[in-house]
């Protein structure tokens, strides 16, 4: 059932994640052809190497070859996901709502203090982050304890 209340920004998100899937599909297809690197360490070998790629691209300041190369990277991620048997838009997904909730605690905490993000800094901000690691590793502790 398709949630008419999604913004454009998510809908537009939704369109855009899809290209992770696609990744996938087609490393899986290639795989099965005997185009993959035997074990894990070959993908990660080749993520280390991608990612100096970018690193490179980045020093030159030339946009299409930095997001060229920051396309391949994303790829082998993909291949990494795929070795561990984790689907890349579900850990991304996590991720993205992990990220959604310490920056609402950012800014709940700012608010609490009277001030915007505007008006903070990147220390302060990244200290209120760190207390949001915190609290979330303390309630996870907290539930194992009660189970």
């Amino acid at each position: 059932m398709k949630n008419p209340r999604k913004s454009v920004s998510e809908k537009s998100f939704t369109l855009r994640s899809s290209s992770l899937s696609e990744a996938l599909q087609l490393a899986r297809k290639a795989a099965r052809t005997g185009f993959d690197w035997p074990d894990i360490k070959g993908v990660l070998e080749k993520l280390d190497e991608e990612t100096e790629e970018l690193k490179e691209a980045c020093s030159t300041g030339d946009r299409e070859k930095i997001e060229e190369e920051l396309g391949d990277l994303l790829f082998v991620i993909v291949n990494v996901a795929r070795f561990l048997k984790i689907h890349p838009e579900k850990a991304l997904g996590k991720t993205v709502r992990k990220f959604k909730v310490r920056f609402h605690y950012i800014e709940a905490s700012l608010r609490k203090r009277g001030k915007s993000l505007r008006q903070s800094n990147l220390a302060e901000m990244d200290e209120l982050w760190e207390e949001a690691k915190r609290q979330k590793s303390t309630s996870r502790e907290s539930v194992r304890r009660k189970s």
